[in-house]
Formats: structure tokens, C-alpha cells, sequence
């Protein structure tokens, strides 16, 4: 199988990238990847050199980039995809463009070359917040930010393509991802390194919101169950059932690190910011599918990691670093 991994530099696509190229001997993967801040090409020096392996660099949302490459695959898998809340509040257009154009310029690949299957990776914030229960496959959209409201545009998108053209596509919501390789402006990695490098973490709020919360590995296993055996045209939400509010997580971090409460800096809540995400995976347990790593296991392992690793989280969170991207986003 020939499978073509959108946004396959950053943190999520460089996982699976890894985890397909060491579990199928005979698969090839086509990385496409438009190197933003978030897509670090240090993630795979691993495999750069492996002969199944393939990178181009370019933007999903150009079709003709698209066509290049998509043409003559067995699958596309969209990880690509603008994904920071806080930064959609200030930047919605650049999510609109990846996360809404992108994802159509897939579709209209898809159809164009026949491609057998598509997996859109989605998140569970299109869903809005919930007080109590759990979000089904079936729940309405209700987004809060303009991430989520990009990612609901993407995967309603899907659905149309789905009814209209019978497009085999399958959508996918998921819960917070975490582990190595997660650029530090995520809440997980950037308490880690703030916490290491002596500085507080900034936590919103109380920190009375809640998430779950899955470990890369097992989502790289619920991807590759619904490439290889999931319904085309259906929906599958991958939770892990462990809710946690962020405070907690906060305490949980500080515990690992041998710090206290003190460094915690309560700082003014995001505008929009949802109370809680919970969801229900039923159907995908149904395939034989379930979370392998508890969050207790996964945030150790994962803070091992970034204390492993301090040379790529720091050049990352460098001040030369951040204004060489400013400067490009300002110059594009």
C-alpha cells in the first residue's frame, strides 16, 4: 500500500509516519507538508533516508501540489491541519485556508484520481462543550473557536462530498493528543519545558476545564484500524474515557517534576474557552479498538521525553526561532 500522510512533519503525522513504516514491511508513505512552525523535519531524520519513505514540501490547499502528489496513491491520511486555539483567535484565516480549503482540495483529489480512501482527522471541539454526558458520532456541531469552527467546516465538507459524490472518505474526532515531539505551545509540553527550563505555568483560569486525553501510540493504532477496517462514509470519535480538568493535569506535571503549587501562574481565561469535551468511541471499540497507555503512564513517559530531549524543545521555544516565523507570516 502506498499511502500519502498530509502535515506528515509535525506531531501527530510524524508518529504515524513511524508507526506505519515499522509495523508494514511493504507499505510506502508520501509525507506532503508545508513546513510551518509546528512541522519540524528533525521529527523524522529517523526514517529520511528508509526507501519507502518520500517528502514534498507543499500546501494542501494547492491543488496542483496536491494532484503531484496524490496521484497514484491507495490513501491519504489529512493530518495536515492549523490546530492551536490560541492562535486561531489571532490568525482565523490562516485555519480557514488549511483546514477548509485544504481538506476540499483532498476531496476534489480524491474523486479526480480515484484514490480508495481518505481519513480526515478531526477533533472532538467541533462538538462545543458539554456539562454532563457524552458527544456520539451523531451530535450536532456547535464550535467556540475559530480552530474548531475550521475543523467543522472541513469535516462537514467530508460529509457532503460523502452523500453527494459518494466519496470514500471516513472522518475521524478525536480527544487531546499527547507524547514526544509535541511543538511546546501545547499545554502538555509547554508546563513541561516551562517547568524544566525554572519557569511558572500559565494556567487558565481555575483550571476547572476538562479534557480527555490519548497517548500518540494508541491513536496511531485507532488510525490504522479505520484505514484498514473501518466503514467508508462513516464516523469514528477515539476517546480514551479519562477525563481530567487542567488543573489536575497541572498538579499531576508538578508532581512528576518534584514542584508545588508556587509554580503555577494563574493568568486571565481565552475568550471562548469550552468548559468540557467528553465522547463516546463505542463504534470504534466495536472494530477492537482501546487505549493501551493510562494517562498516568503516557505524561511519564512523555516528560521523560522532553528531559531526554532538551536540544529540540529549545531551539523551538528560542527566541531567534519564534522571530523567524513571525517574520514569515508577516512577509507571506
Amino acid at each position: 500500500m502506498r499511502i500519502l500522510v498530509t502535515g506528515g512533519a509535525g506531531f501527530m503525522g510524524s508518529n504515524f509516519i513511524r508507526y506505519i513504516l515499522e509495523k508494514y514491511e511493504d507499505y510506502e508513505v508520501v509525507n506532503l507538508d508545508k513546513l510551518t512552525y509546528a512541522g519540524n523535519p528533525e521529527n523524522l531524520r529517523d526514517v529520511e533516508q528508509n526507501p519507502r519513505y518520500g517528502f514534498m514540501r507543499g500546501d494542501i490547499a494547492d491543488a496542483k501540489c496536491v494532484g503531484d502528489v496524490a496521484r497514484g496513491v491507495d490513501a491519504i491520511i489529512n493530518y495536515a491541519a492549523e490546530t492551536h486555539v490560541d492562535r486561531s483567535i489571532m490568525e482565523a484565516r490562516d485555519f480557514a485556508v488549511t483546514d477548509v480549503i485544504g481538506t476540499l482540495t483532498l476531496l476534489e483529489a480524491v474523486e479526480k484520481y480515484k484514490i480508495p480512501r481518505m481519513v480526515q482527522i478531526s477533533t472532538d471541539e467541533v462538538f462545543g462543550s458539554i456539562e454532563k454526558g457524552e458527544f456520539t458520532e451523531e451530535s450536532p456541531f456547535l464550535p467556540n473557536s475559530p480552530y474548531s469552527a475550521s475543523k467543522a467546516g472541513g469535516d462537514m465538507l467530508c460529509r457532503a462530498f460523502i452523500r453527494t459524490y459518494g466519496t470514500p472518505v471516513i472522518v475521524t474526532h478525536s480527544v487531546n493528543f499527547y507524547g514526544p515531539n509535541q511543538y511546546p505551545e501545547k499545554v502538555i509540553p509547554l508546563f513541561v519545558t516551562n517547568l524544566l527550563e525554572g519557569k511558572k505555568v500559565p494556567l487558565y483560569g481555575k483550571g476547572l476545564n476538562q479534557r480527555e486525553w490519548i497517548y500518540t501510540e494508541d491513536h496511531c493504532r485507532a488510525v490504522d484500524l479505520i484505514l484498514h477496517k473501518g466503514a467508508l462514509g462513516e464516523v469514528y470519535n477515539i476517546g480514551t474515557g479519562e477525563g481530567i480538568t487542567n488543573i489536575e493535569l497541572t498538579r499531576l506535571i508538578l508532581h512528576e517534576l518534584g514542584k508545588d503549587e508556587r509554580s503555577i501562574e494563574y493568568v486571565k481565561d481565552r475568550p471562548g474557552h469550552d468548559l468540557r469535551y467528553s465522547i463516546n468511541s463505542d463504534r470504534l471499540r466495536h472494530l477492537g479498538w482501546k487505549p493501551k497507555t493510562t494517562f498516568e503512564r503516557g505524561i511519564t513517559k512523555t516528560i521523560q521525553w522532553y528531559k531526554d530531549n532538551p536540544a529540540w524543545w529549545k531551539r523551538l521555544k528560542s527566541k531567534k526561532f519564534q522571530e523567524y516565523y513571525t517574520r514569515q507570516y508577516i512577509e507571506r
